[in-house]
């Protein structure tokens, strides 16, 4: 059985001002390819048997300056559909809601087309992420471009744990962690690692 690696993208212009980002698709800061290019001696001495990004360009030039050959797009691997909060720091949503809370509230509802998710939502695509995921295990590690909150849920789901948990687990921008196992039970065996 394989590994499985996941890789938050490089730094954008909202990942430094704190806005919250999901279908708006920023590119990387000159910063953010910096920290891409920096992950590829991390990930060279590994072959993927399977390989998948974000369908978002921020995710997906994360993973060509890693040098994650073969990437394939996945719509499941979007970050959180923040609704209406798209583009709103927490500081601000605070001034009228203080006691907001992404892992337990959820988001109100954004332009057509971007209903928000709730934890659970997230979670069930997290699921559906992992299902396909364990079986490219069989065959060797697999690599998961993506984005914070999406992979901070995948990593709570895979550890058996609710997708709110992912509050647990901090992750930055330009960063590898790994998930394995030990006696046959997930563990994470490498969190926000860079060179």
């Amino acid at each position: 059985m394989g590994d499985l690696l996941l890789v938050r993208h490089g730094e954008t212009e909202w990942s430094v001002s704190g806005q919250h980002t999901s279908w708006t698709d920023l590119p990387l800061t000159q910063h953010g390819e910096e920290q891409a290019k920096s992950l590829a001696p991390l990930l060279s001495d590994r072959t993927f048997a399977s390989a998948l990004t974000s369908p978002l360009g921020r995710a997906i030039r994360t993973a060509e300056l890693a040098g994650i050959t073969g990437a394939v797009p996945d719509p499941d691997l979007h970050e959180w559909d923040y609704g209406g909060y798209e583009g709103v720091t927490t500081v601000d949503i605070h001034r009228t809601r203080p006691d907001w809370y992404l892992w337990t509230d959820g988001v109100p509802p954004g332009p057509d087309g971007h209903p928000g998710e709730s934890p659970d939502e997230i979670g069930a695509r997290a699921d559906r992420v992992l299902k396909r995921v364990d079986a490219a295990l069989v065959d060797g590690d697999v690599v998961l471009v993506a984005h914070a909150h999406f992979l901070r849920v995948l990593t709570a789901r895979r550890l058996g744990l609710t997708a709110a948990d992912g509050r647990l687990f901090q992750l930055a921008t330009g960063t590898v962690s790994r998930l394995s196992t030990e006696h046959d039970r997930t563990v994470i065996a490498e969190w926000n690692t860079r060179p």
